[in-house]
């Protein structure tokens, strides 16, 4: 997963969770696999029928503001995300896309650079988002932030550390 390769969804300023997962879904749909066809249909109605693996969501600031809602970022995930660059998160929202391995990554220089459907790649090793307009820096992912993406999320981290854990005591 060091480099992730993908066409961009651009959105604006404060797109809340509910906009990403709307709200009235929130008790009827419980199944990961069946959340990627409401992701985003009030903002975006293309984005749930033509999103491919590793597209990238580009943002604005304070992305996935509002509730603590997981499907907020189960949606995305599970439609094949590769990442999401955004000016800034909403702390929560933050947690839960490391919690998902949904890389959040932060740059608002190459938020207000990249174009719409153009296709970047961000390379997670060097903390380099590549686009026409040129290369931009982020801030790498710390190296256990890094490790629970790798993993594939927390609960898979976890397990992992905890088999290795038993695996010394034997």
């Amino acid at each position: 997963m060091a480099t992730i390769k993908g066409r961009v969804w651009k959105y604006g300023d404060d797109v809340n969770t509910d906009v990403i997962f709307p709200g009235k879904y929130t008790y009827t749909v419980s199944d990961p696999k069946e959340m990627p066809q409401y992701a985003l249909e009030d903002l975006d109605p293309r984005f749930a029928k033509e999103v491919q693996p590793d597209d990238i969501i580009v943002a604005g600031k304070n992305w996935g503001n509002g509730s603590s809602r997981e499907q907020a970022v189960t949606c995305l995930k599970e439609a094949g995300l590769g990442a999401i660059v955004a000016g800034s998160f909403a702390r929560i929202y933050g947690r839960n896309c490391i919690n998902s391995a949904l890389p959040a990554l932060t740059c608002p220089e190459a938020v207000e650079a990249i174009q719409d459907g153009e296709v970047v790649e961000i390379d997670m090793e060097t903390g380099e988002i590549r686009c026409a307009a040129g290369t931009f820096h982020f801030p790498p992912l710390p190296p256990n932030v890094l490790a629970i993406v790798e993993a594939g999320g927390l609960i898979n981290y976890t397990r992992q550390q905890l088999t290795a854990q038993k695996q010394s005591e034997a």
